[in-house]
């Protein structure tokens, strides 16, 4: 029944800014109205909605104003690199700054990798791909350097 994730909307305050963001990220603008505009995430399979809303004023919390977008295993290792290019800094998570990111995250019994930043609004965006999926062992978050080392 359910094949995955169509679509996804966030607060935003200045939607201009906001188009600038994530056409920066790569993402093809699909629709704009006023206080509206679309991008696709994956053309024609999933997008994201970005609305002018009083909203972006809520504190952040996982629940709301997050979105995690997908990514190659081969691109999470270029992922500061790439985000540093695009002027975009990689806020602390977890604990961990943006030097020890990406990260790993041990959402047992699964392992991603993951790095975190922000949009203009501070609305929380994850790059996150799987790197090992129903893996035994149970383990503590790490940085995407020492999972790499202890796979060698």
């Amino acid at each position: 029944m359910i094949k995955g994730l169509y679509e996804a909307h966030l607060p935003v305050s200045h939607l201009e800014n906001s188009i600038s963001f994530y056409r920066n990220l790569g993402l093809e603008l699909a629709y704009q109205q006023d206080k509206l505009a679309f991008f696709w995430i994956v053309k024609e399979e999933s997008w994201l909605g970005l609305w002018v809303s009083d909203k972006v004023e809520l504190p952040y919390h996982p629940s709301i104003r997050h979105i995690a977008f997908r990514v190659e295993k081969e691109d999470i290792i270029l992922a500061k690199n790439w985000l540093n290019e695009k002027g975009i800094g990689i806020r602390t998570s977890f604990g961990f700054d943006e030097y020890h990111q990406p990260l790993i995250l041990p959402n047992n019994p699964h392992a991603h990798a993951a790095i975190y930043f922000d949009d203009p609004d501070g609305n929380s965006i994850e790059l996150i791909t799987p790197i090992r999926l129903d893996f035994p062992e149970d383990f503590k978050m790490m940085t995407l350097e020492e999972w790499l080392k202890r796979e060698e």
